[in-house]
């Protein structure tokens, strides 16, 4: 996927482990490892908002887009039809 979350990046500026950054945020160590490592499909705006609260960022120091052909300058979702839609995720 061409989203990269730096969650990461971000926990470590403010010194803040996966526990406590769960914690504050309402979610499960589980389920931010699984966004922090980016393996999750979506999140929702009332979690990343949360996430912006903790860690006192704005939702592009967490997220970033990356195209996942670097040598044509198109990203493959809009190539193959990909649509968006609202999944059942709780995060």
């Amino acid at each position: 996927m061409p989203i990269t979350v730096d969650i990461d990046v971000m926990m470590a500026k403010r010194k803040m482990s996966v526990g406590e950054l769960a914690d504050r945020v309402g979610i499960t160590p589980a389920n931010l490892a699984v966004l922090k490592n980016g393996r999750a499909k979506a999140v929702r705006f009332t979690t990343l908002a949360a996430l912006c609260e903790a860690l006192e960022c704005q939702p592009g120091d967490l997220l970033r887009w990356e195209p996942e052909n670097p040598g044509d300058g198109h990203g493959a979702a809009h190539e193959s039809g990909d649509s968006f839609s609202a999944g059942s995720t709780t995060w």
